[in-house]
């Protein structure tokens, strides 16, 4: 038994050609708002999309996308899908292990309960966030679940700097694309609760 999850075939080529250096955090938040957009379009994935990147240098690792409902696979957030890839990127469990540069996790809109839990796990130092996810779940209907009300005090007591509201009407406007175009929201059970 096993399974894999894997980026659509535009998101390895749209990778390939962005720049290995994108110092500017607008810029990474830019390309992974463009990969929300792209990924519900091409109707491989729900409308998020997440980065990995050098928090000092901007060198990019990985920008990824959420594969839930093409994998069947209510655990492929793009959180979780870049943070697996960059660590197999990377070839470390820790993305904050010793003698690493420290990394950014770079997200448009604000990490449901699930993908909230990856982030300390996963060793990033850095989390730069889009859109709240009140909004989200306002514009969309996705249920992002419970986190801690206290959820930034709580990642920076173990590190980890919270950067909000980056380009985030830029997000909202992908999630409001979403919302009218009738595409699937995949809650759990159907959002009966």
């Amino acid at each position: 038994m096993n399974f894999s999850i894997t980026l659509p075939d535009w998101a390895i080529e749209e990778n390939n050609s962005l720049p290995d250096l994108m110092p500017n955090l607008e810029d990474q938040m830019e390309a992974v708002i463009r990969f929300s957009r792209i990924n519900f379009q091409k109707d491989t994935g729900g409308p998020f999309a997440a980065g990995v990147f050098e928090k000092d240098t901007g060198r990019r690792v990985i920008v990824g996308v959420n594969r839930v409902v093409p994998s069947n696979n209510s655990t492929a957030h793009a959180e979780i899908v870049t943070i697996a890839l960059a660590q197999t990127i990377l070839k470390t469990f820790d993305l904050g292990g010793p003698d690493m540069p420290h990394y950014r996790l770079v997200v448009n809109a604000r990490p449901c309960a699930m993908c909230f839990g990856s982030i300390p796990w996963s060793g990033v130092r850095s989390l730069a966030i889009a859109a709240a996810g009140e909004k989200v779940e306002q514009i969309t209907g996705f249920d992002e679940g419970p986190i801690h009300p206290n959820w930034q005090a709580e990642l920076e007591k173990r590190g980890i700097e919270v950067i909000e509201d980056v380009l985030s009407e830029q997000a909202c406007d992908v999630f409001r694309e979403f919302a009218a175009s009738g595409s699937p929201i995949y809650n759990g059970r159907g959002g009966d609760g």
